[in-house]
């Protein structure tokens, strides 16, 4: 089957898309990614042109087609439309371009190889653009929703956003038993049990920070101060997530502290959705739609 787009030219886009996911040194939007990258590869016109039926752009598509290969591969990993480097991703990225697609190429049909599904006819040309297609729409749709319900969860006042997280521990089959007002609150914003009575340990303390900074080793070695019974499990939600440092001093602490960003508060509040009481959906409203799913997601 003749390529429109050589694989020596799909393993040029692909690395230096995840040579910008390693520059970058985080977990990011696919999305910023291809805008950061773009400029960058000296795209001619047909890489640049669309696909007739559904108006994806040529390359971007060609980039969510082959991300299922590095994603097999081990090069990466995806959660919510956003991109991770992995360690073998940047040993892969040691290769030249044609080297690194092939080799994800390769492990992915080992994958596929491995699963127990019927041989598939080779496919047309007309069959590889549908898959690019259905590919890019169904990556397309995660990164949108995720992204509609981000912009929510930062529309709302910090006082709205700890109300939110009680809600999720509520919904989660714990007992809040004090939620601070606004003001000077000593470190605990919330505080919550497994029983009704609070008489069961561990007793959950928590810290709530709704603000786009970082959670640092300082904020993070002052809550462990609060901390003063040893039953105690410390929780700190962040919406502007943590810093490595701060992610290594929780690690190594003594005292027992969870840590929840704006990824895992989302992930946690779709799973546990509907035990979410009214006056938590009404904060966050979501709703299930499903869809087929390219079967390399499945």
């Amino acid at each position: 089957m003749a390529r429109k787009v050589p694989i020596e030219r799909v393993g040029e886009i692909l690395h230096a898309v995840l040579t910008e996911l390693k520059r970058v040194g985080e977990e990011t939007k696919i999305k910023d990614l291809l805008n950061a990258v773009e400029p960058k590869l000296g795209l001619n016109d047909y890489e640049l042109g669309t696909y007739p039926k559904s108006g994806y752009v040529r390359w971007r598509a060609i980039v969510h087609f082959y991300s299922i290969d590095c994603l097999k591969a081990g090069y990466i990993t995806k959660s919510g439309g956003r991109w991770k480097l992995t360690k073998a991703g940047e040993d892969a990225l040691k290769q030249k371009p044609a080297e690194f697609i092939l080799g994800a190429i390769r492990k992915y049909r080992e994958w596929k190889s491995s699963q127990p599904v019927a041989q598939e006819p080779e496919q047309t040309a007309e069959d590889t653009e549908e898959a690019i297609v259905r590919q890019t729409a169904y990556e397309q749709a995660i990164e949108q929703s995720r992204e509609e319900i981000e912009d929510r969860i930062n529309s709302l006042g910090p006082y709205e956003f700890q109300k939110l997280v009680a809600e999720l521990l509520v919904g989660m089959g714990y007992f809040v038993t004090q939620i601070a007002e606004p003001g000077r609150d000593g470190g605990i914003d919330i505080t919550a049990y497994r029983d009704p009575l609070g008489i069961s340990v561990p007793r959950v303390r928590v810290q709530v920070k709704h603000r786009e900074q970082k959670i640092d080793v300082k904020e993070v070695r002052e809550f462990q101060s609060v901390l003063r019974n040893e039953s105690d499990i410390g929780l700190i939600v962040s919406s502007g997530g943590f810093t490595g440092g701060a992610q290594t001093e929780v690690r190594l602490s003594p005292k027992h502290i969870e840590m929840i960003d704006s990824d895992r508060l989302i992930d946690l509040w779709e799973q546990h959705y509907d035990k979410i009481r009214e006056s938590g959906k009404a904060l966050l409203p979501l709703v299930k739609l499903s869809f087929l799913a390219p079967a390399e997601e499945q």
